[in-house]
């Protein structure tokens, strides 16, 4: 195998290391790259799944350094870049435990962690890194890597999230409707009591800057986005971050994304991405299946 078929074998494991510590898939795609660049001026690599492995997380470690500045600048919640994961970009979401590895929940609890216990985590959590590799990829001893994941699983158990244990799309649907119709009756059926939503603008677009608490709070809150909307907005259901959500098209480019987060058949958060910054890589996710789907059909 020549080296960058060797690469591209490794690419999409890289990739989900990438952004899972970052939540950003232009930076995972960017970390890849420049793994890649140093991958094909290196020699003699005898072990390169274990090379790439420690190349891309110390590089997102040095990343996280300068995003968490950013992020304490930034105007309004901060959400993760979504990523389609009906096509496996970020490994199988098969399981309720797979999907909460990648989804905005975990991504968003896992900010508590310093870069080094993320790192632990992600490795070990989410790709089953004996501690003894996760020791080599961090300079750690393994005793020290242990402790670590130690630390950060007891950090995030008590407010770790669970994932939707159903991605029921009648539901989704069901819920959106209510929305388009105004029904805030029906929405508030659908919505847990003590429902959260976020939205992340960016400062780039007109968002709720702080969460909308409670079911009532939250139906309303949608109704008066929905009645903001345009005849020349379409929708798209799609699985995002191994949740089923609804993005937003206006004059075929991506306006905003809607995942809500299920349990026991009732909405319990709300995440809308309307950031344009954080939509054009699922949006050319998109495109590319649907481009891909023309040519096989």
């Amino acid at each position: 195998m020549n080296e960058v078929d060797e690469f591209e074998a490794q690419r999409a494991r890289l990739f989900g290391i990438a952004y899972r510590m970052l939540g950003s898939a232009v930076a995972a795609e960017d970390i890849v790259q420049d793994a890649y660049l140093r991958w094909r001026q290196a020699d003699g690599v005898e072990q390169p799944s274990a090379w790439l492995a420690t190349v891309v997380t110390n590089l997102c470690l040095t990343e996280l350094t300068s995003a968490r500045a950013r992020r304490e600048r930034y105007v309004g919640p901060w959400l993760p870049e979504p990523v389609a994961t009906g096509d496996g970009a970020l490994g199988p979401v098969d399981t309720v435990e797979r999907r909460e590895s990648v989804s905005f929940a975990l991504l968003l609890l896992m900010e508590r962690l310093s870069p080094v216990e993320r790192a632990v985590f992600v490795l070990r959590e989410a790709f089953a890194y004996p501690h003894a590799e996760i020791a080599g990829v961090l300079g750690l001893s393994e005793v020290n890597s242990r402790q670590i994941h130690h630390r950060a699983r007891r950090g995030l158990d008590g407010h770790r999230p669970r994932a939707s244990a159903d991605r029921d799309h009648a539901l989704v649907e069901r819920f959106f409707a209510a929305a388009q119709l105004g029904d805030v009756a029906a929405l508030e059926k659908l919505l847990a009591d003590d429902v959260v939503s976020w939205a992340d603008g960016g400062g780039k677009v007109n968002s709720a800057r702080r969460p909308v608490v409670g079911a009532n709070r939250v139906a309303r809150y949608l109704v008066g986005i929905t009645t903001r909307l345009t005849k020349a907005t379409e929708f798209t259901v799609v699985e995002v971050n191994g949740d089923i959500g609804v993005l937003g098209w206006v004059d075929g480019v991506a306006a905003g994304l809607i995942v809500p987060q299920i349990d026991d058949g009732k909405v319990v958060a709300l995440r809308i991405q309307a950031n344009p910054d954080k939509l054009g890589y699922l949006a050319g996710q998109l495109s590319r299946s649907r481009e891909l789907s023309g040519l096989q059909g």
